[in-house]
């Protein structure tokens, strides 16, 4: 870890100019400015002063926090095929966020998987072919470019009746896939 840099962003991010996080953290401008190039490095007592000038501490300082993935391509899908259905998880480990989207085909006659009664929210949009939102004894159907959006109050599940795949994006909040 570059310490000067680090400091440097905090200063920048706080919109303090050195002179103004000199006069707080008691030191010269000419040492922060060494600081924050890497070409001296400070005391664990100095270290603390700017810190504390910063509004911040040596433990935040210096915890790492890795960077969040933010987009995603296929090589990080995971796939789970069946004879009925295939499952794409479209985002890794969304099991930890607090929706969970996946991309579903549904073969021909087929169903998916039955979604028992939970407490929380789901949305799906057809890509591709017709479909059936099966909901107790009420049956919605729908085709390509439309939605549903639902309270999983009820055990649910999707059925192809067309004669060739049909694509589906489904969310559910909490995750529950």
């Amino acid at each position: 870890m570059k310490i000067g840099a680090k400091i440097k962003e905090l200063r920048t991010r706080n919109g303090l100019t050195l002179e103004e996080l000199a006069s707080r953290s008691e030191l010269t401008k000419g040492f922060l400015s060494q600081l924050e190039r890497d070409l001296t490095s400070p005391s664990i007592s100095t270290l603390e002063d700017i810190l504390e000038a910063l509004g911040t501490n040596l433990s935040e300082f210096f915890q790492s926090t890795p960077e969040q993935q933010i987009t995603f391509g296929k090589n990080d899908f995971f796939v789970d095929e069946r004879d009925e259905h295939t499952v794409e998880w479209i985002v890794p480990n969304a099991q930890k966020n607090e929706m969970e989207p996946i991309r579903i085909t549904i073969h021909p006659g087929c169903t998916s998987f039955i979604m028992k009664a939970n407490e929380g929210q789901e949305f799906g949009y057809v890509l591709n072919g017709q479909v059936e939102l099966v909901i107790g004894k009420k049956v919605y159907s729908m085709k390509a470019k439309e939605t549903f959006y639902l309270n999983g109050a009820r055990s649910h599940f999707i059925r192809n009746k067309g004669k060739k795949d049909a694509v589906l994006l489904w969310i559910a909040t909490p995750p529950m896939f």
